[in-house]
C-alpha cells in the first residue's frame, strides 16, 4: 500500500527470504527450517541482507517491514545509515494485543508472487484466493501456525521489546494503535510519511 500511494519501495526481511527460499538458494535452504520454527535468523545475516537491499533500492526513501527487531540490528542499521550519510524519519511502533495477533495469524493469506497481505474474509478471499494486483495465488504461510507463534512471541517480548527504548531516546520512535481496522492504522502512517514528504 505504501509503494502504491507514495512510491516508496517496502520490504521485509521475511520477504526477502521467502524469495531466496524459492529461488532455492543456499541462504535460502539455509533459513527456511529457521522460520519454519518461528526463530529469529542470526542478526548477521539479516543485517547483510538489508545494506544490500539499500545498496539496491534505498536511494529515495525506503521502508522496513518487521525490520530491525533486535537492538543489534538496530544498532547496525544506525551505522548503515551513517555510512550512507542518512537516517530514519520514524521508527513506527504497531501496537498489537496477543489476541488480535492471533486472530489475524489464523486468517493471513499472502500472495506468494508479490507480497500482498490481506485475510482470508477480506473481500471474501477465501471464495477466491487470488492477489488484486497481480494475480498471483494467495495462500496460508507454511509458518503460520499457533506453535510458531508462541515462539515469536517469546523473541519478540525478549529481544524487540527493548528497541521501543532505542528508538524512544533518539526521539523518532511513532506509536500506533494496530488493533483498528486495517484502513484506519494505514490511514495514520499515511499522515506521518506525508508530514515528512511535504516537509
Amino acid at each position: 500500500m505504501i509503494t502504491r500511494q507514495f512510491g516508496i519501495p517496502v520490504t521485509s526481511p521475511g520477504a526477502i527470504l521467502r524469495r531466496e527460499k524459492d529461488l532455492g538458494t543456499p541462504l535460502g535452504l539455509e533459513t527456511a527450517e529457521m522460520l519454519q520454527r518461528g526463530d529469529l535468523v542470526p542478526d548477521k545475516t539479516i543485517v547483510k541482507l538489508i545494506e544490500d537491499w539499500l545498496h539496491l533500492h534505498g536511494s529515495y526513501g525506503f521502508v522496513f517491514d518487521g525490520f530491525p527487531r533486535t537492538l543489534p540490528q538496530g544498532e547496525s542499521l544506525a551505522t548503515i545509515l551513517k555510512g550512507l550519510k542518512t537516517s530514519l524519519d520514524y521508527a513506527i511502533w504497531l501496537e498489537v494485543s496477543e489476541e488480535t495477533v492471533r486472530a489475524r495469524i489464523a486468517g493471513r493469506l499472502q500472495c506468494r508472487t508479490c507480497g500482498f497481505t490481506t485475510s482470508a474474509d477480506s473481500a471474501h478471499f477465501d471464495d477466491r484466493p487470488i492477489c488484486p494486483y497481480c494475480e498471483g495465488r494467495l495462500e496460508r504461510r507454511s509458518d503460520d501456525d499457533m506453535g510458531v507463534l508462541q515462539q515469536r512471541l517469546r523473541e519478540y517480548n525478549s529481544k524487540t521489546q527493548p528497541l521501543a527504548d532505542f528508538y524512544g531516546k533518539v526521539s523518532i520512535l511513532r506509536k500506533i494503535d494496530g488493533n483498528r481496522d486495517r484502513e484506519t492504522v494505514f490511514a495514520d502512517i499515511s499522515r506521518l510519511i506525508e508530514d515528512k514528504v511535504l516537509a
